[in-house]
């Protein structure tokens, strides 16, 4: 009975055991890898962080307008009582004589509460409207950072893509030669073709299996700057299970002929809000020939000790309170304002002129991204048909060969040309996705 309670256990244990040796490897599809990006990417995370940090600057100084209170107590000990000195005269001596006296006891301690409220200062009021302004900066930042963020992440996920496609490709062609490889050695064994063709398809399959290791260790590569971009364990194994879809992109004159939406690029808006800070900067250069207003109050009670018995309930505290206002009037500070006034003036035209050279730039960025897209798609069909006509003279020659009636030269020279027009058919196939991407970030489509 022990003995099968023990193989029970032992059932139970082994695949939790098993599930822990072995590595862990998520699927990823191209949308997930951007959400994880998205919580995990350092850049983004930081980004989000200054959204936050800005939203407590707006805080603190919006508690500059509130009253501000405050409490003292001070205690001192003067083991010297400070000296003073009286007019000789007063107690009869010669004028121009001094007595020296000492007044006061040694312990001497207070303690208070005062408060002050600002009433009127056009440095507060501005800067409150300049407050919210920083933070739509640094929001617009954020938008701007998550589109870079979802551009890098879509390139290098199609980076890594087309790097596993390619080595599918070397796959297929390394069973198709190995195949012709097997069956040439046949032949060669029985008599019916020379060593010759035996060795070029050797040569040929090791030097597709050494461009097949080279690969895997570029989709290696490629994997891990995947995970580093999207901020996942690097040890960790992915499985992307996106497909390569350049036959979906069929809208390139729709997408191409879009009108650029400056609104809708990032950078724009960050301008924009830069444009609206220059103004409220020359408003409040130009506000601070107004005067400041400010109250304040205070209320103390102080005691004065030959001994220090501070605590003895039946000694006095003597009271003194107090109620102020300050009226700060500028008059003249040399033509400070003045010129930070015209200071102001010159930032906010350059900033102007920085967005009117921006929307030029950014038409013509999207015309290049245009061309771009229209030039990968074409390439791609192109290299499409290509592939199709490589794979037909492929079997062609091979058929022929097998026939008796073509060359092994034939076969191999045929199989190489497949190999690299499949190569270059994947090569388009990603310089079409990576030129969309371009354009959709060039028109502002991505959010």
């Amino acid at each position: 009975m022990l003995n099968k309670i023990k193989i029970g256990i032992w059932l139970m244990v082994l695949p939790c055991m098993a599930n822990a040796q072995s590595p862990i490897t998520a699927d990823f599809s191209l949308q997930s890898a951007i959400d994880y990006a998205l919580k995990h990417n350092a850049t983004y995370l930081n980004a989000e962080l200054d959204v936050k940090l800005t939203d407590y600057k707006n805080k603190e100084f919006i508690a500059i307008g509130f009253p501000q209170i405050s409490g003292n107590v001070d205690f001192k000990d003067y083991f010297e009582i400070p000296t003073s000195l009286l007019p000789g005269q007063f107690f009869g001596a010669p004028p121009g004589t001094f007595i020296p006296v000492k007044f006061g006891t040694q312990f001497q301690a207070q303690a208070g509460i005062s408060a002050s409220q600002l009433i009127l200062s056009s440095d507060y009021f501005v800067g409150l409207q300049a407050s919210k302004q920083l933070k739509q900066l640094t929001e617009r930042s954020l938008a701007r950072t998550r589109t870079e963020t979802i551009v890098t992440i879509t390139k290098a996920y199609y980076t890594a893509l087309i790097n596993k496609e390619r080595l599918k490709t070397l796959d297929a062609n390394l069973v198709r030669l190995k195949k012709l490889y097997d069956d040439t050695k046949a032949l060669n064994q029985n008599g019916f073709v020379e060593k010759i063709d035996v060795d070029r398809l050797e040569l040929a399959f090791n030097n597709l299996t050494t461009e097949k290791e080279k690969v895997q260790r570029l989709v290696g590569v490629t994997e891990t700057l995947l995970k580093f971009q999207m901020g996942y364990d690097l040890k960790q194994a992915i499985n992307l299970t996106d497909e390569l879809k350049a036959d979906q992109l069929s809208d390139i004159d729709l997408l191409s002929e879009q009108k650029v939406n400056y609104e809708a690029r990032h950078e724009f808006g960050l301008l924009q809000v830069q444009e609206k800070l220059n103004k409220t900067e020359l408003k409040r250069y130009k506000l601070q020939y107004l005067p400041t207003l400010a109250a304040y109050a205070s209320y103390i009670k102080q005691a004065q000790r030959t001994k220090f018995d501070f605590l003895d309930g039946s000694q006095s505290w003597y009271p003194i309170g107090l109620f102020g206002v300050t009226l700060n009037v500028p008059i003249f500070n040399g033509g400070q304002k003045y010129y930070r006034i015209k200071q102001a003036k010159i930032n906010l035209l350059k900033t102007e002129n920085t967005i009117t050279n921006l929307k030029s730039v950014i038409e013509l960025e999207a015309n290049v991204a245009s061309i771009t897209y229209k030039n990968a798609y074409v390439s791609m069909l192109s290299q499409k048909k290509n592939r199709e006509l490589a794979l037909n003279i492929y079997e062609t020659s091979k058929k022929k060969y097998e026939a008796g009636v073509g060359s092994n030269l034939e076969v191999v020279t045929s199989e190489t040309a497949l190999k690299e027009a499949e190569t270059n058919y994947l090569n388009a196939v990603y310089e079409l996705i990576i030129s969309k991407t371009d354009l959709d970030k060039a028109l502002g489509n991505i959010k």
